[in-house]
């Protein structure tokens, strides 16, 4: 028994030197399939598990990836990419075929993938998605194992940013992976571990060994846990609780302005929410200021159109024609409407609204509860698991549900792609024909200012038949332990573990 101490020693040393970080990281994920996972909680996980062409840096900036560097044609509409020498978690290479068969399975129908739209911009890719052509009619070719070339329907410039999402993932049968870590362990609604992955291309760099991903659907609680030193970071932060944190833990705050929406979205199939007239008068009735500036305290923008005004190549966008309107005014046109829809003090419209179990998500709903009631609308508040929401989203089993959207990539065009007819984040169900045709102009349009001028018409449709109820541009929040370096507060909040080490 003489080599028990020794061997326990080494061990007790080995645990000592070894480095974890444990992140909170709000709802319990539904799927690491790059066909699906789309929630925000999912792509943290996704981006330190894979590498497509590009990645992000630790600011979230696109960087190349797998991609070592690219050329692009004169028109914008081929793009050659040469990949590095980069391995897979077992050892075998990854290719330009690997990149070729993800992309050809998201698209593919039978994948049935929620992230399908964010590859039709590669050429005939959104026909592919509907079944009209094979996936491999799609416009991207291997040429050699290092080579790919992706052809476009249109000019994009932000396509390296684009690239970053989950659908643009290469793919390869097995649990293997190409980014910084590997998948060690899943316990459902407990924690997720990663394990650094030796043949990460890049694996010098990487200072942490482990990262536990933990879910953290209670804001509050989650707050609790990071105080007691059993949660390095967390996000998102419970708003009740921010100006604590302002005045106690300063050092560990971060409140960023971000490319981000939050919104009521309507079912358009459900008959009473077909009448334009009842979801002008929830928007009227929805005091924006009152949510922004007493309620979250965030120092959030009140929203009025659907593309955030911070957007580039965006200004001046069109907004609700009744935002110079005062409340008291706002308030009694949204009687008068809901009269001539039918409704009244005695004869109210019954609503259900959607919402998650998050602090701030039920709080704002009984605040909107209470506005809607001035306007002869009771609100039933439905609280469930964001993952069970969503899939009654898409499924059209909702009448009211609160929703976000943070930016893919910095365009305005990415927000208003969730109101065209098929789009799969259409919850709302909208189809018109004039916002459809319009942005389909702005994607072929030859210049910035006229793609820009087309997508400002697109909004203007949008914005008059309300399929939403835009409620604020979002600021991203998060709280980072003192034990966590080489965090770069960012739009995104995206802030990949590869970037970051652990203090000693």
């Amino acid at each position: 028994m003489k080599w028990l101490l020794p061997a326990l020693l080494l061990l007790a040393a080995q645990a000592q030197a070894e480095t974890v970080l444990n992140r909170g990281n709000g709802a319990e994920p539904e799927s690491l399939d790059p066909a699906h996972a789309s929630s925000t909680a999912e792509i943290n996980i996704l981006g330190d598990l894979m590498v497509g062409l590009t990645t992000y840096d630790a600011a979230a900036r696109p960087i190349p990836g797998i991609a070592a560097r690219w050329e692009t044609s004169p028109d914008g509409l081929t793009w050659t990419f040469h990949l590095r020498q980069a391995r897979w978690s077992d050892g075998s290479a990854v290719t330009a075929q690997d990149f070729v068969a993800g992309w050809r399975r998201v698209l593919d129908p039978k994948t049935a993938s929620r992230n399908a739209a964010s590859l039709w911009i590669v050429k005939n890719a959104r026909a592919i998605s509907s079944g009209a052509l094979p996936p491999a009619a799609l416009g991207v070719t291997a040429t050699d194992s290092k080579t790919l070339t992706v052809r476009l329907e249109h000019p994009a410039p932000y396509l390296p940013e684009l690239l970053t999402l989950p659908a643009a993932l290469p793919r390869k049968t097995g649990a293997v992976f190409d980014g910084p870590y590997v998948l060690k362990a899943w316990m459902p609604n407990d924690h997720i571990t990663l394990a650094k992955n030796p043949r990460f291309t890049d694996a010098a760099t990487v200072k942490i060994d482990t990262v536990n991903y933990i879910p953290t659907p209670d804001a509050e609680a989650a707050l609790r846990r990071l105080r007691a030193g059993e949660l390095d970071m967390q996000s998102p932060l419970p708003t009740a609780q921010i100006a604590w944190m302002r005045a106690n833990m300063p050092g560990a705050l971060h409140i960023m302005p971000s490319l981000a929406l939050a919104y009521i979205v309507f079912n358009l199939r459900d008959s009473a929410l077909k009448d334009v007239r009842v979801r002008r008068a929830l928007n009227l009735v929805y005091d924006r200021e009152a949510v922004a500036q007493k309620v979250m305290k965030l120092g959030e923008t009140p929203a009025y159109s659907y593309v955030p005004p911070s957007v580039s190549n965006y200004a001046h966008g069109p907004q609700f024609d009744f935002r110079p309107m005062p409340y008291p005014a706002r308030l009694a046109l949204a009687k008068k409407l809901m009269q001539e829809a039918g409704y009244g003090p005695f004869n109210k419209l019954q609503l259900s609204y959607a919402v998650s179990g998050n602090p701030d998500s039920k709080r704002l709903a009984t605040v909107f509860q209470a506005m809607a009631r001035q306007a002869y609308v009771d609100v039933r508040i439905q609280v469930a698991d964001q993952q069970v929401n969503l899939r009654n989203y898409r499924q059209g089993q909702f009448q009211l549900g609160y929703a976000t959207w943070l930016a893919d990539y910095d365009d305005a065009g990415n927000f208003l792609d969730l109101l065209r007819a098929g789009a799969p984040g259409n919850y709302a169900g909208y189809r018109n024909a004039r916002f459809d045709a319009l942005m389909n102009q702005a994607d072929q349009a030859p210049d910035t200012a006229r793609r820009t001028a087309l997508l400002q018409q697109a909004e203007q449709v949008a914005l008059a038949g309300m399929p939403w109820l835009a409620v604020r541009v979002l600021s991203q929040s998060e709280a980072v332990g003192p034990r966590v370096g080489g965090y770069v507060a960012n739009a995104r909040d995206f802030n990949r573990s590869r970037w970051l080490w652990i203090a000693k």
